[in-house]
């Protein structure tokens, strides 16, 4: 890592911002409509973009991790969030509705073989992907790994988080009668679908302002809460996907699957200091997987605009940039 890194701003370790060359909306069955953009070099190395969540979203600044004189790169809305229609949607909403998405985005666009970018959320639905599909994964590049295992949601939901910040605990759980907070998850599940909009968007902020507040280094804060219909969809979309386990076949699946990718070329960019994935799910991914490479950034928390989470980002797309023919990429 750059050693002055953690004195910059993550802008200065990104391309500059560009707009994209392409825009639809892609119907993909399920009564859902999911925005999808391409933006860099039209004949370039195509990479996908999976943002996190579940429910996060895409945003301009996503674009600015690869060059956009070699990439083609390919940003997109899960279903249910961000320009993607019904908002805030549950219904035909899984990982595996998910993953047929992207694949469907891939023979649209008529991409063989691309690079998979994620991060937190979207570092697992990209390592779904790549079990599912690894014929079609020829590099991935993973930031703040998260397996959706019991004992990452019980950290976060269940009081592991909380003990380092016990104020901003007490706000997310106290919101909750003492008496359901066994469950956190289950309780404002049963708000955040309870058909009253005033409340589930005053549970969905709650929600929402846990994460947030947690997803730097710095932490300790309400970070903007944002829109309440951002925090509608965000906090109900995670719910959901947490509530039915990833709807994965069991406890530890990612791990247990990990043969099927063990030879595609990943890079594992991780916080030393994230609270909401802690670095054991980063090390237990990169154990025993040959072609993985685990960065783990020492001055760093979860969130994508941590300066040397950033610079580590970038240095890996660069990396691959240069081994993107051998790789069997097109337009390398």
């Amino acid at each position: 890592m750059d050693k002055t890194a953690g004195q910059k701003h993550a802008g200065a370790f990104l391309y500059p911002a560009i707009e994209p060359f392409d825009q639809r909306m892609m119907e993909v069955g399920g009564g859902h409509t999911i925005y999808v953009e391409q933006s860099g070099q039209p004949r370039g190395i195509p990479v996908i973009v999976v943002h996190g969540g579940p429910g996060g979203g895409c945003s301009p600044a996503m674009r600015r991790y690869f060059d956009p004189s070699v990439y083609r790169t390919i940003l997109f809305d899960q279903r249910g969030c961000g320009r993607s229609r019904p908002h805030a949607s549950v219904k035909a909403n899984t990982t595996w509705d998910l993953v047929a998405d992207m694949e469907r985005i891939r023979e649209t666009l008529g991409i063989t073989r691309w690079m998979v970018f994620g991060g937190s959320w979207g570092a697992t639905l990209s390592l779904i992907y790549a079990i599912r599909h690894p014929e079609r994964s020829a590099a991935l590049v993973l930031r703040g790994v998260f397996l959706m295992t019991a004992r990452e949601l019980n950290w976060f939901y269940g009081g592991g988080a909380g003990n380092f910040w016990p104020e901003l605990w007490d706000r997310f759980a106290g919101a909750i009668p003492e008496a359901e907070r066994e469950d956190l998850i289950a309780a404002y599940h049963r708000r955040l679908f309870s058909g009253n909009y005033a409340e589930e968007t005053r549970f969905a902020r709650l929600w929402a302002g846990w994460e947030n507040a947690l997803a730097t280094i710095e932490g300790g804060g309400l970070r903007g809460e944002g829109p309440s219909e951002y925090a509608h969809a965000f906090a109900r979309l995670e719910n959901h996907y947490f509530t039915h386990q990833g709807f994965l076949d069991h406890d530890g699946w990612i791990l247990a699957q990990k043969q099927r990718i063990s030879h595609i070329p990943a890079v594992i960019v991780q916080g030393r200091h994230d609270m909401i994935c802690p670095p054991r799910s980063a090390y237990d991914l990169a154990e025993g997987w040959p072609r993985a490479d685990l960065k783990m950034v020492p001055l760093a928390g979860h969130a994508l605009s941590e300066p040397g989470i950033s610079a580590e980002l970038v240095k890996a797309t660069d990396g691959f940039r240069a081994t993107a023919r051998a790789l069997g990429l097109q337009g390398a």
